[in-house]
């Protein structure tokens, strides 16, 4: 009865100059040797089997997916136009369903690094054990390890039983000193991770996703650009678990990242004594807290900190590792003929 779906969409555009349309985040080996994509069904292997998981992409990437991860080729779900997790969410749900009426599902991304594999799958079973078992929404919220102000945060209330709780509210990416405070009384990260049975969800959806809830009769008539056609675009979150009545949360206490930016390489990745990661060939004298990426070139840093060097598909970036996150605001400044990207 169970099944994954893995969202692999998106450009990962935080990630120039080495991710571009062809190779974005998701297919890039930020984290070690594969790709995050690919360590995320990895990630599943004992739970879920690979017959049952099904991956969410445009059509860009989705012949590069079936072939990378090995999955039937059925079971990659090629959007038509992106539209947020949503109805991305509720189209593989309801696809689940057809193929087993009976089906449960975990939802997860193609972009996330894992420490503890078997803590993840320990977590993801007690999610869908409590969807089944409770019949609600399950979100998996992550213990904190620092005041990280790019996520959104879930404060449990009321026990359900030993491992799920009921969830107080929702508080989407906080100050710093909010944060601490979050922390302080027991919120978690909202990872992203769900857990529900595919009835539930339609059901859900009917009654609190108007923007997603009017297309489905599409997908019942086999028509899935018309499903997309339909919908506005919406979040999975903010269009269903933020108003629903009927969402549970369980803790995972494992180490997770979605790494979103450049910097994010410096906690997934290993460090020499002076901070720095290194991917690629390269001297660093004197140099600390740097990320610093290169696909083929030698680079040379001396008596500099805090920096952010790539050297990929023909350009070079350098910038302080705390403008990581404004990757947008230099990409839209950028002349086209630099900013695009076709390796």
């Amino acid at each position: 009865m169970r099944w994954a779906v893995l969202l692999a969409g998106g450009s990962g555009t935080r990630f120039w100059p080495l991710s571009t349309p062809r190779t974005p985040k998701q297919l890039l080996p930020l984290s070690g040797a594969a790709s995050t994509a690919e360590e995320s069904v990895e990630r599943l292997t004992g739970l879920i089997p690979r017959e049952r998981i099904l991956v969410v992409a445009g059509d860009a990437l989705a012949a590069r997916l079936r072939a990378l991860l090995k999955l039937p080729a059925d079971n990659v779900l090629v959007e038509p136009r992106p539209a947020s997790t949503a109805p991305a969410l509720i189209w593989a749900t309801w696809e689940a369903r057809r193929r087993d009426p009976d089906a449960e599902v975990l939802s997860l991304h193609a972009d996330w690094v894992v420490g503890d594999a078997a803590a993840f799958r320990r977590t993801a079973d007690a999610a869908l054990v409590t969807a089944r078992t409770h019949d609600r929404l399950v979100t998996v919220g992550v213990v904190p390890s620092r005041p990280e102000t790019g996520y959104g945060y879930i404060v449990p209330g009321a026990p359900l039983d030993g491992a799920a709780r009921t969830v107080a509210r929702f508080s989407e990416k906080p100050d710093a000193a909010t944060a601490l405070d979050l922390m302080a009384a027991g919120a978690l990260w909202n990872s992203g991770l769900f857990a529900w049975t595919a009835d539930r969800l339609l059901a859900e959806v009917e009654h609190r996703t108007p923007e997603v809830a009017r297309a489905i009769p599409r997908l019942e008539q086999g028509d899935v650009p018309g499903f997309f056609d339909a919908v506005t675009p919406i979040s999975i979150d903010v269009g269903l678990l933020e108003r629903s009545d009927a969402v549970a949360v369980v803790s995972g206490s494992f180490a997770w990242d979605d790494v979103g930016t450049w910097q994010a390489l410096a906690r997934v990745r290993p460090k020499d004594p002076d901070g720095n990661v290194l991917v690629g060939r390269g001297v660093l004298d004197e140099a600390h807290d740097c990320v610093v990426w290169s696909e083929s070139d030698a680079v040379v840093l001396w008596g500099v900190k805090d920096l952010v060097v790539v050297q990929a598909n023909g350009r070079v970036l350098i910038m302080p590792t705390e403008r990581a996150a404004r990757m947008k605001e230099l990409l839209d400044a950028l002349p086209p003929d630099i900013r695009d990207v076709e390796a």
